[in-house]
């Protein structure tokens, strides 16, 4: 029965049509989280003339270009999110919660004067950084048990998890930042370069797991 499996696989164009779609796709999430926090400042350049940073990723809002680029990118990636498939169920429905969260980041501005829209984009921020999390340290990482594990799944697998620290160590010195050095933070745009960080590692993570770049399995075909 798996042989005929197999088989259809390699002989069925859709299937093979479907699997080159969700590769396509990690890239895309991939190249979307790295993109983000570089077209804000490329965004700003080209709407105001200037290199000056803003407090966060999401302050850029309000910056023309910057903000379009913001919106757009948070929805593609939200489609990108809701159209993944993977291979058990559960991956499925994170992606779909990361999805609804990207939409809520993207709907709900941070820089609103109504108090409660600000407090929900960051609810859906931190949600959609936990998404990013849960994807790199535990979804990246499984293997089928009937599988032997590869030499480049194992150098995934690292790639995964240091990515996965390296979000949660920037959203804990975020939070520490704001609450105890604010002042640094507005100064330096800490928070921005601590978002841009975490948004990076969640791309080279989607990367990784598409085997675009490098790690890609010698028996892959």
């Amino acid at each position: 029965m798996s042989n005929g499996i197999n088989l259809e696989k390699e002989t069925n164009p859709y299937a093979r049509q479907q699997i080159i779609s969700y590769k396509t796709l990690r890239v895309l999430i991939g190249v979307a989280g790295i993109g983000l926090p570089v077209l804000m400042i490329v965004g700003k350049l080209i709407a105001e003339g200037n290199l000056q940073l803003e407090f966060s990723v999401s302050d850029y809002y309000d910056n023309g270009v910057a903000g379009d680029l913001l919106v757009g990118i948070l929805f593609a990636l939200g489609f990108f999110l809701f159209s993944y498939r993977g291979y058990e169920a559960i991956d499925n429905k994170i992606a779909t919660i990361g999805a609804v969260m990207a939409l809520g980041v993207a709907l709900f501005p941070t820089t609103s004067n109504t108090l409660w829209v600000h407090y929900m984009h960051f609810v859906f921020a931190i949600s959609l950084f936990i998404v990013f999390i849960i994807f790199s340290m535990y979804l990246f990482r499984k293997t089928s048990k009937s599988k032997i594990v590869s030499d480049e799944k194992k150098d995934r697998n690292k790639v995964y998890l240091i990515c996965g620290i390296i979000m949660i160590a920037s959203i804990i010195g975020i939070a520490i930042g704001m609450i105890w050095f604010e002042a640094a933070c507005a100064k330096m745009s800490l928070v921005f370069w601590g978002e841009a960080v975490a948004l990076i590692s969640f791309g080279i993570s989607w990367l990784t797991k598409s085997e675009w770049l490098y790690l890609k399995d010698k028996n892959h075909t």
